[in-house]
Order: C-alpha cells, then sequence, then structure tokens
C-alpha cells in the first residue's frame, strides 16, 4: 500500500482539510475529507478529519493481533473519542480472505481495477448535489451508525485506488486505467499515487475539462464546467498473495533441496 496527498494552495489551510491513514499491519486504510462549509464559521474541519483518521488508527492498534478487522466499529470507536469542531466524509476499508470489507460516510470512495480495467466504484453518500454525508459532533452532523457497509471480492493483482473527493470529482475511472496502460513491470504504490494524484490536480485546474463534478453538477441542473479544485488524497493497494503463502514455499523447496542433498 501506499498514498500519496497534494494539499490544494491555501495560505490559511498549509494542511489542507484530507486527513488519510495506512496500516499495513492490518491491511486497513483510511481517508476523510473536512467539509469546507465550516471555513465560514472560522473552523478548519481538516482538524476533525486528521483526529478522526488518527483516532482510526488508535482503535487499529488497539486490536489483538489475530482479531478480524470491522471497518464501522473502528470508525464507530474513533469517532468516539474525536472532540474538534467540524465535521467530515470518511471512508475506512480492510482487506481479509481475498474480500474489501468497507465502511463508507459521505463522497470519499474507491475504485478497482483488475487487468488494468476498471470493474467496481463504491457509491456517494449524500443529500443532494455536493452535499455528502458527514461526521461530526454538531446536532446537524451524521453519526457512524449511518455508514453504508461494502463488502467487495478481489483477486490476486487487483488494484483498489482510495481517495477523497479531490480525486473522484476530478478523474474518471477510464482515465486512471490509461495510466496503469503505462505502467511496465511491478508497479510501486506509492509512485501510483503521485501519478494519480498530479493528473487529478491538473484535471482540477482544467477550466474546460469534462470531470465528474461537471456532468454531475450538470445533472442536478447546476452551472459548473471544468474540474473542481480541491484537496487531493490518493491511497493505493495491490492485491497479493499472503506473504506467509511464499514463506511456506520457500521453505518446502528449501526442506527439499536440504533433504536431495542428504540423499545424494
Amino acid at each position: 500500500m501506499g498514498s500519496f496527498y497534494l494539499p490544494k494552495d491555501e495560505v490559511s489551510l498549509p494542511l489542507g482539510q484530507d486527513a488519510h491513514f495506512v496500516c499495513q499491519e492490518k491491511q486497513t486504510f483510511g481517508v476523510a475529507d473536512g467539509v469546507g462549509g465550516w471555513n465560514k464559521r472560522g473552523i478548519d474541519a481538516g482538524i476533525y478529519a486528521r483526529e478522526l483518521m488518527t483516532n482510526s488508527l488508535i482503535a487499529l492498534s488497539g486490536l489483538p493481533k489475530e482479531a478480524v478487522v470491522d471497518p464501522k466499529k473502528v470508525l464507530k470507536d474513533a469517532y468516539s473519542i474525536t472532540t474538534a469542531q467540524g465535521s467530515s466524509t470518511a471512508c475506512i476499508v480492510t482487506l481479509k480472505d481475498y474480500c474489501l470489507h468497507a465502511a463508507n460516510v459521505g463522497d470519499s470512495g474507491f475504485m478497482q481495477f483488475r487487468n488494468k480495467k476498471f470493474i467496481y466504484q463504491s457509491p456517494v453518500q449524500q443529500r443532494c448535489f455536493n452535499c455528502p454525508y458527514q461526521l461530526g459532533n454538531g446536532e446537524k452532523s451524521d453519526r457512524p451508525d449511518i455508514a453504508e457497509e461494502l463488502k467487495v471480492m478481489v483477486e490476486s493483482g487487483d488494484i483498489v485506488v482510495c481517495g477523497s473527493d479531490g480525486l473522484l470529482d476530478n478523474m474518471f475511472p477510464s482515465e486512471i486505467e490509461e495510466i496503469l496502460k503505462g505502467t511496465t513491470g511491478e508497479i510501486c504504490p506509492e509512485s501510483l499515487a503521485e501519478n494519480i494524484a498530479k493528473h487529478a490536480l491538473y484535471n482540477s485546474f482544467d477550466r474546460l475539462t469534462d470531470s465528474p463534478f461537471a456532468r454531475a453538477a450538470k445533472k442536478a441542473k447546476y452551472k459548473h464546467v471544468g474540474g473542481k479544485i480541491d484537496d487531493i488524497s490518493v491511497i493505493v493497494a495491490i492485491i497479493k498473495p499472503s506473504s506467509l503463502i511464499f514463506l511456506n514455499f520457500f521453505l518446502f523447496f528449501l526442506f527439499l533441496g536440504i533433504l536431495g542433498e542428504n540423499c545424494m
């Protein structure tokens, strides 16, 4: 797994309002996007997003070594100790037995690619155009019970691209397919995440591009042309056979080699 983050260029918010985490040990990752509307009240919702993701890591670290990760429970536990003002979307994904288990609130999400072709995208939770469900401590904010739970089967070699709406509003799956088709050899998750994020950034500044956000705006009868300038978070996970399987094969063949030497 690897990630890359591009906060939008805003002097008052140098860290942006996205946050994410990657936990290799638990095969789990997550992303949160602080809701920019809080800026009008002088509140940096990025602080809420960062605290929520930090608390998600704390919740994961408290699990027994062999415990099965429940993304919705992780989200609930993280939410329960997040005290910052503001609100954010959230998407937490874990891999277990070749199945992605996810809990999603709002318009962050993930896409799945197989043999460099798009096969799945998680659904968006929003009340109306550009008004996503959002976790927070305010009376009008949502609670983690509202999170949509998803299960998606995966195969070895599948590539999962997770991101905030800064990615999903600026890149179609077909554009990520083109990036994947341009890769050769073993793919580095960090490099791929960076490449995708930079393409999303380019699209966000393009005033003429037919972006996913522009299409959604048109469908909702709003006028918007081009990309959408926003913080951009990208996480890439490549599904591989369990390292334990490879270790067992290695030990097996090593044993055969030793046995063969003893029999000579």
